[in-house]
């Protein structure tokens, strides 16, 4: 290593000097920001500052001829820290001014937060003495409150009025000067359904003003001619001196009937897309039309129900006509409702139940609109006459009566026997119609109908059958049904007696003439009945069959003849089946009267029915046995042969009849 010399010595020596004065310049190059930043890092500025510090000449590959001077880097720390200290007593005094104006706001925020809790205080304090003040004495509290409020509703109300009375004097002056109601048009178009009620509403007034001023248009209305003056003049109405120029009676009916077609459209859109609230609105506008007639009869007649079933009504009953003629016979069960009628009761019950949820929601006045649907139901026939302004006449024609009246017909055509029995499971099946309807509820489901909705249902069910019990008719189908059954049962007997031979006229003769009387009597009317034309066919074949005769001895000339008609000993004699038959058959009808009849008419319709069976079975039946009987026994009297007593066995027989009887 070449020595120094005093010469570079001194180089050195200032060499250093600079490099120190320059590094002490870039050291002190730095702020609080420095320190701030998210990058800084301790290492990299010690670093820095060391880089600083030694000059740029040992940084370049001749440092290695030079001597380490720690000077430079001693004075560029002394500095650094020195500046450090200084930004250090600044942060320091920031701090405390920053600390003193937190300390200030601080108390500042609590005197605000004291203030607020006194004025809430004072706000709770306030609405209490209010609320006593409320709840207090009746004259200074409540009723104030009461009355303020009840004035402002009347005021309101009074202003509302004013209003409306000052647009019907302006939709009056329209239509009787300008001959138009364009102002109550725009309502209408752009009013929804309060301004169609409302609408509604204003165009009645205005009829009524009509009728006051304009006389002259009511006359004309009506196809009289109004002339007040000389030669037919009319002058107007002299009470205020002047005459509307249009006929304002005739422009607001228009309206009025464009109105209601309107909301009829309305309402049945809004029935097609099941928007229950529009048909609501529709229906409460349509409400002052003829008291919501035209809505209800338009609601109930386009009724897909109705429409579906106009078209089968017409059709001809289905059937086997089997088990049309096996109704016929009194020995077989009674057959269950026709197949038809008890489709349409089944869907009836479905659709009321359905319907009736459509109904509660649609109409404000449902309770009336579900009666006029039960009658659309029941009923022969109900007219909804709705105004000139729709210019038609709902007529609405029953389901259930038209199909009964087919099934009854039908059932007439078979036989009387029928007829009965159809109407009483025909009349079961409907009155569990009504019980099931009732206890739904229908409008008021889950709960069971209100009072009005079962009086309506009550009636519709007894209007339904009124019919067929007016008066006596029902007990006296009743009665000549079991007569033709008792009366061909009993044909062959009759028959056998009223061929025994005549003894001479005796006291014993006289005893037994009622008798023969009655056989002779009953057997004539059964003839007759079966020669009748009105008879049917099924039933002819029936009553014969059960008279034990073919269908050539029931002929016309044969009946008439009836010598003809074969009978034997057999024939004449007493019968427990023939005893248990009629007794079936008159239970069978009593059971029939006490379910159709009415309940006050009952004991007089078993009576009738109790005397037909004593009338057959104890006096033609019974007292002709023992009359023929009491016959043998006296011609035996004076016989000199051994008797026959073979006529004492009946007597068995009689006395077992007469218990049943």
């Amino acid at each position: 290593m070449p020595a120094v010399t005093p010469d570079s010595a001194s180089i050195l020596s200032h060499g250093s000097s600079v490099a120190a004065r320059s590094a002490f310049n870039r050291g002190n190059v730095f702020t609080l920001d420095t320190f701030s930043s998210k990058d800084f890092i301790v290492k990299d500025f010690v670093e820095a500052l060391s880089d600083s510090a030694v000059p740029a000449s040992r940084r370049s590959g001749s440092t290695a001829r030079q001597a380490f001077d720690p000077k430079p880097l001693i004075r560029t720390f002394e500095h650094a820290l020195s500046r450090l200290k200084t930004l250090s007593e600044d942060l320091e005094t920031r701090e405390n001014e920053l600390s003193g104006l937190v300390r200030r706001a601080e108390a500042q925020h609590n005197q605000n937060i004291r203030s607020r809790e006194r004025e809430l205080e004072q706000a709770v304090h306030s609405f209490q003495r209010l609320e006593r003040s409320l709840d207090g004495d009746a004259d200074s509290g409540g009723n104030v409150a009461v009355r303020i409020g009840e004035r402002l509703e009347e005021l309101d109300r009074q202003r509302q009025r004013a209003q409306d009375v000052k647009f019907i004097l302006q939709c009056w002056l329209e239509v009787s000067e300008k001959g138009d109601l364009s102002s109550l048009e725009d309502v209408r178009r752009l009013g929804g359904g309060d301004g169609k009620v409302r609408c509604a509403h204003i165009a009645r007034q205005l009829l009524k003003i009509s009728q006051r001023l304009d006389p002259a248009s009511q006359a004309q209305t009506n196809g009289t001619k109004h002339a007040n003056g000389v030669n037919g003049v009319d002058h107007g109405d002299e009470s205020n001196g002047t005459s509307p120029k249009y006929k304002t009676r005739e422009i607001i009916e228009k309206f009025l009937e464009m109105l209601e077609k309107d909301l009829l459209k309305q309402f049945d859109d809004f029935y097609r897309r099941q928007n229950f609230d529009g048909m609501r609105e529709c229906a409460i506008a349509l409400r002052d039309f003829n008291d919501g007639a035209s809505v209800m009869g338009l609601f109930v007649n386009q009724h897909q129900f109705f429409i579906d079933r106009s078209q089968l009504i017409t059709e001809e009953l289905p059937g086997d006509t089997e088990v049309w003629n096996q109704s016929a016979d009194p020995d077989a069960e009674p057959p269950a409702v026709e197949p038809t009628l008890r489709s349409l009761i089944d869907e009836v019950k479905v659709v009321m139940q359905e319907e009736s949820f459509i109904i509660k929601r649609a109409f404000p006045f449902y309770e009336e609109v579900l009666a006029r649907f039960l009658q659309r139901v029941f009923q022969q026939s109900v007219r909804l006459i709705v105004p000139p302004l729709v210019l038609r006449i709902f007529v609405m024609t029953s389901q259930i009566q038209q199909r009964l009246e087919m099934v009854l017909d039908k059932a007439n055509s078979i036989s009387s026997l029928t007829f009965l029995r159809s109407l009483q499971a025909a009349k079961i099946y409907i009155a569990a119609l009504v019980d099931d309807l009732k206890a739904h509820g229908l409008t008021e489901h889950p709960d069971p109908v209100s009072s009005p909705t079962a009086a309506v249902l009550d009636q519709q069910l007894d209007d339904l059958f009124v019919p067929y019990f007016v008066g006596s008719s029902y007990i006296e189908r009743e009665k000549k049904n079991l007569e033709e059954l008792y009366t061909s049962l009993l044909f062959k007997f009759t028959i056998y007696h009223s061929r025994r031979r005549k003894i001479p006229t005796s006291y014993l003769g006289s005893l037994s003439a009622r008798s023969k009387e009655l056989i002779s009597s009953a057997r004539d009317v059964y003839i007759d009945r079966l020669d009748s034309a009105d008879l049917p066919a099924s039933q002819k074949a029936m009553l014969t069959r059960i008279a034990g005769l073919n269908s050539s001895s029931a002929s016309s000339a044969d009946t008439k003849a009836d010598a003809n008609i074969d009978v034997n000993d057999e024939d004449g004699q007493l019968s427990l089946p023939f005893t248990k038959r009629m007794l079936k058959w008159l239970a069978e009808s009593v059971g029939r009267g006490l379910e159709l009849a009415p309940t006050h008419e009952t004991p007089k319709d078993v009576r009738e029915l109790l005397h037909l069976l004593i009338a057959n079975m104890g006096e033609i039946y019974l007292e002709t046995s023992l009359d023929a009987a009491n016959e043998t026994a006296a011609s035996l009297e004076n016989t000199k042969s051994e008797p026959d007593l073979s006529y004492i066995t009946d007597l068995r027989t009689s006395i077992a009849i007469l218990h049943l009887m």
